[in-house]
């Protein structure tokens, strides 16, 4: 029976279907699983990764969906609503299936952006565990990488107080570090714009090294887009020792493993490799792992939740970042490719009132009322706003895949625009569902899952849009090209003569290309809607993550370390103190 969603918040919608949530034991026996793969964490648990792939090696893989979606408003489209609707949807057909989804991040949660936990009746429970720290991944996460951070800092204290001979009795070798060029920064898990430029080592000389230093986000960490792109813990370990640091005062690169401490930022994260397992509200299961920035990193559910859930269920859903331009082109082009799993369809995401936006509605802003273009009827806009939809289709295609168009909707969509969208689905050769899971949960979102079913028996041609051995300016004017339909790329000196350094050095060629732009337009710039034309690509830089094996191309300016609003969302959560339940949280 699905929650009233029009008069029940989220967090009340969660609280009343935890009260059934199955328990560990009662997951163990419903998924067959052995008492040493289920690692209990209160009322959730861990699964063992390596011991249930070993059990599981050799059963084939289940069906592999992979949800996506247009381009974005500042709303969001409900990509995690939509992955919790249709695996309730594919759950209600009787199909054994499950989904893997990112951990999110305390300060979007604590901001403006909220849990990602879906919503309505298409809601990952137990809401607060997962918008509060879950499992611990993250806070190890921040240890491991702080702790590379611990051991750069003390070292340049030690070189600059100790000569050579009394750092070789201490069985140290002079890095020399310079302290202009130092890579990395600290990590927290909130939106702390204060601490995007900081200054440390203040006081005397036992104080550290003075030098200016910064913050990002904990999911921008390359640790986390490490545990999202490792497809094991052996590969997590040798990744752990190539994460560049700083570089030397002769421009060589300073690693974790120079500073041997790599070994001690895995034993850290030896945890993380397990993913969470959670539930919907109708109670199928949801695995959580890692939760990678989708504009620097990767932006999956893990390579290893996929591995796992593959092997355990008939069908798995997936999900990817922001829009297809983004997401779904890491998926393809990158996550598959470092996984060898092919999916079978890609579900992608429209709302109506999204498509109004890209037809030339009016400005959305996150946290006010929709302007009324967005809640009465106008079929125009919505058929102006469908070009962005089939851009997206024909990017899903040139995969090899046939997409199925999700009409998330909302009780202000009219019949006319339902099927304006309808009609430009089909026309770009998709199949196209109407799904109103966050209304009525499983119960609505049939259509959906029947059309999924359908298309997961089509043949798949899935190719990449490049091979490996292609240069990384020319990934790059294909990508901008092919995705996002610009007419070429300029980039500046800098930027050309990095990447033409990485051409010539064989170590960077199987580095994956993992773009950086705004979500908000298949452009560099978020203000244009739509599918923009006579327009070019500029790259400004290029990051290098050498543990992940990411070239970072970046086309405008990304920060790691996102600001709290003046509204933000903690100012509405609080606890209950006669149950202890934590309340307010969306």
């Amino acid at each position: 029976m699905a929650y009233d969603a029009t008069k029940m918040k989220d967090f009340e919608i969660a609280e009343a279907a935890e009260a059934n949530m199955p328990t560990p034991s009662e997951w163990q026996e419903k998924l067959g699983l052995q008492n040493d793969e289920i690692i209990p964490h209160g009322r959730i648990c861990k699964l063992d990764f390596m011991k249930i792939m070993d059990r599981l090696k050799d059963r084939p893989d289940g069906k592999f969906i992979e949800v996506t979606a247009i381009t974005p408003t500042p709303l969001g489209e409900g990509k995690t609503t939509t992955s919790m609707g249709l695996v309730e949807g594919l759950g209600k057909r009787g199909a054994n299936v499950g989904s893997a989804i990112r951990q999110p991040s305390g300060g979007p949660t604590m901001n403006i952006k909220g849990t990602a936990a879906g919503g309505g009746n298409a809601l990952a429970i137990p809401m607060t565990e997962f918008s509060l720290g879950l499992t611990g991944d993250m806070n190890d996460i921040m240890n491991a990488h702080n702790l590379a951070m611990v051991a750069l800092t003390a070292r340049m204290q030690h070189e600059r107080n100790y000569d050579d001979e009394q750092l070789a009795q201490r069985n140290l070798k002079r890095l020399d570090v310079d302290p202009t060029n130092v890579e990395m920064g600290w990590v927290i898990d909130f939106c702390a714009q204060a601490l995007r430029h900081i200054n440390i080592g203040l006081g005397g000389k036992m104080d550290g090294y003075m030098m200016q230093s910064k913050f990002g986000i904990a999911v921008s960490s390359e640790l986390m887009a490490i545990l999202a792109v490792a497809t094991d813990l052996k590969d997590l370990r040798e990744r752990m020792g190539k994460i560049i640091v700083a570089y030397d005062k002769k421009g060589k690169a300073v690693t974790t493993a120079d500073l041997e401490v790599d070994g001690a930022m895995t034993a850290w994260m030896v945890n993380t490799i397990n993913p969470t397992l959670m539930s919907t509200v109708e109670y199928q299961p949801v695995l959580v792992h890692a939760g990678p920035f989708a504009n620097i990193a990767i932006g999956q559910s893990s390579i290893v939740a996929d591995r796992m859930a593959l092997k355990m269920f008939d069908y798995h859903v997936t999900e990817s970042g922001f829009g297809a331009d983004i997401g779904f082109e890491k998926f393809w082009n990158v996550k598959c490719r470092l996984s060898g799993n092919i999916p079978n369809v890609s579900v992608l995401t429209a709302t109506i009132r999204a498509l109004k936006m890209h037809g030339g509605g009016p400005k959305v802003v996150a946290g006010r009322p929709l302007p009324e273009e967005y809640t009465k009827e106008n079929v125009e806009l919505v058929e102006k706003g469908c070009a962005n939809l089939v851009h997206h289709i024909k990017t899903v295609k040139k995969a090899g895949i046939n997409p199925v168009v999700c009409i998330n909707g909302f009780h202000t969509d009219t019949k006319d625009e339902i099927a304006a969208v309808r009609r430009a689905a089909e026309a770009a050769g998709a199949r196209c569902a109407l799904s109103e899971h966050w209304l009525k949960g499983g119960d609505g979102a049939l259509e959906l899952a029947d059309a999924v079913i359908d298309a997961c028996n089509d043949t798949v041609d899935f190719k990449t849009l490049y091979p490996l051995e292609m240069p990384l300016r020319q990934r790059v004017d294909l990508i901008a090209r092919e995705v996002y339909g610009a007419d070429g790329v300029a980039w500046t000196p800098e930027a050309e003569a990095k990447a033409k350094r990485f051409e010539e050095d064989p170590a960077f060629r199987d580095f994956s290309t993992m773009m950086v732009k705004t979500h908000l337009s298949l452009t560099h710039d978020p203000v244009f809607k739509g599918v923009p034309k006579g327009w070019t690509l500029p790259i400004r830089d290029v990051l290098v993550y050498g543990g992940a094996k990411f070239l970072c191309p970046m086309a405008g300016t990304i920060s790691l370390m996102p600001g709290t609003s003046s509204d933000p969302a903690y100012r509405r959560v609080d606890v209950d103190t006669e149950t202890g339940k934590v309340q307010g949280l969306f």
